[in-house]
């Protein structure tokens, strides 16, 4: 399971080593708080602690970077990548990074931080890009999508769920998202969860599909994927009856995921 959503992810938040050739000066980091996103949405707006962000700019980093197994410290996300010299600040704590390039960087935003306002900082050796103002919320939730249209999803035995294999009315699937907020048990900043957590906020969590409430009945679960931090996972029974393709949007009463994301479902 934890392979397969791996491999559905990794290209997103991390990518190839391509060491640049020799040490090279370069202007500071460039970026405004317009050019930070919702890593799931690709949105710009209020985010939460222990979401995963990409921000984009110019001149944020020498070389093309992703975390690879040898960066995890006790199975912590690191806050630098070897060699590399790129810092996020958020709110004056370190970030824990995904992946880094000239032009983006993931990142996850501390989950230790409370609601408010937060400067972001991008720090490239002695050069700091400016402190941009950041909004923090309790949730800002977002679907992974496979593509622009279609949300990710797995079934419970962890096979993809797509346009070519679609699920079905009935069918128990699983999402994928970030921002859902703070789980039952505080990880430290960073921490790759060992086994499921429920979010604190279940009781108050909704899923609408075509526009329609499902039944709290037919969530199982939502809280953080084991083995990755800044995830999340809804795993739940779609109703019986339903048309194709149907919207799907998850959250909470003040803020739902952005509209328009379809699950791949056939009718029979």
């Amino acid at each position: 399971m934890l392979r397969a959503t791996f491999g559905l992810l990794a290209a997103f938040l991390s990518g190839p080593v391509l060491w640049a050739e020799g040490s090279r000066r370069v202007p500071a980091p460039a970026y405004s708080a317009s050019s930070i996103v919702n890593a799931a949405s690709n949105q710009a707006g209020p985010i939460a602690p222990n979401t995963i962000v990409s921000l984009y700019g110019t001149d944020l980093a020498y070389v093309t970077r992703g975390i690879v197994p040898e960066d995890l410290r006790g199975q912590v996300l690191p806050t630098t990548l070897s060699g590399t010299g790129v810092r996020v600040l958020v709110g004056k704590l370190n970030a824990n990074l995904y992946f880094i390039s000239p032009t983006q960087i993931n990142f996850l935003v501390p989950a230790s931080l409370l609601a408010g306002p937060v400067d972001v900082q991008i720090g490239l050796d002695s050069r700091y890009g400016p402190a941009v103002k950041l909004t923090l919320t309790p949730a800002s939730p977002a679907l992974f999508q496979a593509d622009t249209q279609f949300a990710v999803g797995t079934r419970p035995d962890g096979s993809t769920i797509s346009k070519d294999q679609p699920a079905h009315p009935g069918d128990i699937v699983v999402l994928y998202a970030t921002g859902l907020g703070i789980a039952d048990r505080n990880l430290p900043d960073g921490q790759l969860p060992t086994m499921a957590y429920p979010i604190q906020r279940s009781a108050e969590f909704r899923v609408r599909i075509a526009g329609t409430l499902l039944d709290r009945s037919s969530v199982y679960y939502v809280g953080v994927t084991p083995g990755f931090a800044g995830l999340y996972q809804v795993n739940l029974k779609l109703p019986d009856t339903l048309d194709p393709n149907p919207e799907i949007r998850i959250g909470f009463d003040e803020q739902m995921s952005p509209p328009n994301i379809l699950l791949p479902v056939k009718i029979d």
